[in-house]
């Protein structure tokens, strides 16, 4: 009876590129890029508010509310939404090394510490499989939150626009 390649790995079951994705899709924070779109939308929400308890005081000291309510709401706006860019970028980044590392025909992986580490070559079967989990499962997370990035940045762009316009 052939043993499967899972039995024969000699990579330990939480470095294998499939368990780490599993491991990223059940995170509490790394989970919200498979969220729906209103339910991920939703925990930005609660960010960029968050976001508001440090960036509103900051902002209020330059522009005071009641002075210029505007440029308070589009500055302040802005820093809180830098907020929700720095959480984006660290979803991105997590979910990105899964991604790279399913797509690799060769791992690298610690046996029992940093200074010990092996590179083991998949079977064809764990590189197809890691692939196509690659390109169907993770691909579309890391799209989802490129877009964010790129409106976030363009917010924040039309924003310091606005400040220049109305300062």
């Amino acid at each position: 009876m052939k043993e499967s390649s899972s039995k024969i790995c000699p990579v330990p079951k939480e470095q294998l590129p499939v368990n780490e994705y599993e491991q990223i899709k059940n995170a509490w924070f790394f989970s919200w890029g498979t969220l729906s779109l209103t339910s991920y939308l939703k925990k930005l929400a609660w960010i960029w508010a968050m976001g508001w308890l440090i960036a509103g005081p900051i902002t209020a000291a330059s522009f005071p509310p009641g002075k210029k309510p505007l440029l308070f709401s589009v500055i302040g706006g802005a820093g809180a939404g830098i907020f929700i860019l720095l959480a984006v970028i660290q979803m991105y980044l997590g979910w990105a090394y899964v991604s790279n590392r399913l797509k690799q025909e060769m791992i690298f992986y610690e046996e029992s510490g940093w200074y010990d580490g092996q590179i083991w070559e998949k079977p064809t079967e764990v590189v197809t499989r890691d692939r196509l989990i690659a390109s169907y499962q993770v691909e579309p997370i890391l799209k989802r939150l490129q877009q964010t990035a790129l409106l976030l940045l363009l917010l924040m762009g039309i924003s310091i626009l606005t400040w220049f316009y109305l300062k």
